[in-house]
């Protein structure tokens, strides 16, 4: 593990601590007693729901994958999430981890890797429209206030950039492909081949809008069904909380956390942007911290047994080595 993740991780952790401090580690802890482990238990069982439906993001993506496949799919992005959220390195690492549970599972190392950029462009620019909504209710909400032209102002100038960004990836994937295979040919000749061909399925995948159209539905219907697991998680706990106001709180938080992506486990942005949004939309800074909690309390339970089945996945690829690791069976 690089000395520079270990400092992030403890220094995230030591804002973590300081947020929770601030606030009050009886009322904090007061707050979870209210959710409870009804809350965690019905959010762990729940995640289902956002899972079957980024999964099937991604299975759009593979035009060529028979039905069978759509279940690789499906496990693939719960090991993809769980090593973003549990393993001590940023989100990019999780989606090395994804596409690899995903060639162990049988699809081509070139599918998984084409496949998993464009999921993760596609998954960006639903999320781009569900801050958008964020950001409206934020301003229906903040709007004739004094004293919040500030967060108005830094998170449209986040959104802006984030869709500048997702605009120069798109075009990085569909006209920079050329360039990365010849770089590989002149430096890294071994990698020219596959560099290649994952060139070429990225601008097959790009060639076929319509299937990019629908996973990108199928990413907002995702971000929008965990919101909502959210929101019956607090009424079940007897939280009296508008579901609009639960949107509005989930998409700007996921915003916040995807332009930390470099913090690993988001630890300290997660809390600190739950104990600033929460209050602005009717959720205590206890109950937000309390959320914040009773979320990664269900990625751990989530998450631990995924990655432990995953790495006994990988042990038994190593002690069969002709088990399919190349994922010729597409």
């Amino acid at each position: 593990m690089k000395l520079g993740v270990i400092i992030a991780a403890l220094v995230g952790l030591a804002v973590a601590t300081a947020i929770v401090g601030y606030i009050g580690f009886g009322a904090v802890f007061a707050a979870i007693r209210t959710l409870g482990w009804r809350g965690l238990a019905f959010l762990t069982v729940y995640s289902a729901a956002p899972f079957f439906l980024l999964g099937s993001a991604w299975f759009l993506l593979d035009a060529g994958a028979p039905l069978r496949r759509w279940g690789v799919f499906i496990w693939a992005r719960i090991v993809r999430d769980s090593g973003s959220e549990l393993l001590p390195f940023s989100h990019l690492g999780g989606f090395v981890v994804g596409a690899r549970a995903a060639v162990l599972q049988g699809i081509t190392a070139t599918t998984a890797s084409a496949t998993t950029i464009v999921d993760v462009t596609t998954e960006l620019i639903a999320q781009l429209g569900f801050t958008s909504l964020g950001l409206a209710m934020l301003l229906l909400r903040l709007g004739g206030r004094a004293g919040h032209d500030g967060l108005i102002g830094s998170v449209s100038l986040g959104l802006a950039l984030s869709a500048g960004g997702a605009v120069a990836f798109i075009a990085l994937q569909r006209r920079g492909s050329g360039l990365a295979e010849r770089l590989a040919q002149r430096f890294l000749p071994g990698a020219a081949v596959q560099a290649s061909l994952v060139g070429g399925a990225l601008r097959a995948l790009y060639d076929n809008p319509w299937r990019i159209g629908a996973a990108v539905l199928v990413h907002f219907a995702a971000w929008t069904a965990s919101a909502v697991g959210v929101w019956l998680a607090l009424r079940l706990a007897g939280v009296e909380i508008g579901l609009g106001s639960v949107l509005a709180i989930e998409s700007l938080i996921g915003a916040v956390r995807s332009a930390a992506f470099v913090a690993p486990m988001g630890i300290g942005v997660q809390e600190g942007a739950y104990a600033l949004l929460g209050p602005l939309f009717g959720l205590g800074p206890d109950l937000s911290l309390a959320l914040s909690l009773l979320k990664r309390g269900r990625d751990l339970a989530i998450g631990v047994p995924a990655l432990l089945i995953w790495q006994g996945l990988e042990g038994l690829r190593v002690v069969k080595p002709n088990g399919g690791d190349d994922g010729s069976a597409n």
